[in-house]
């Protein structure tokens, strides 16, 4: 593997904790290099339509069209 590959995968978290494959001082300057990009996080939804229950049923039910039979 060439050197240009090797670096791209350094912070590889499935490679992180492999046996001698990176020093924890040198993963932790690594890490503290990283820039910080808090402020990309998206907002919450307010108003999800897909969380909030509808007005005539009681939180935490099911609808009742998921467990009524058409036999």
């Amino acid at each position: 593997m060439n050197r240009q590959a090797t670096e791209n995968l350094r912070l590889d978290r499935r490679l992180l904790h492999r046996r001698g494959w990176i020093s924890k001082a040198e993963r932790e300057k690594a890490f503290a290099a990283l820039p910080d990009v808090s402020d990309k996080i998206a907002p919450p939804e307010a108003d999800d339509a897909g969380d909030a229950p509808a007005e005539n049923e009681p939180e935490g039910s099911a609808p009742a069209s998921e467990f009524s039979r058409t036999d």
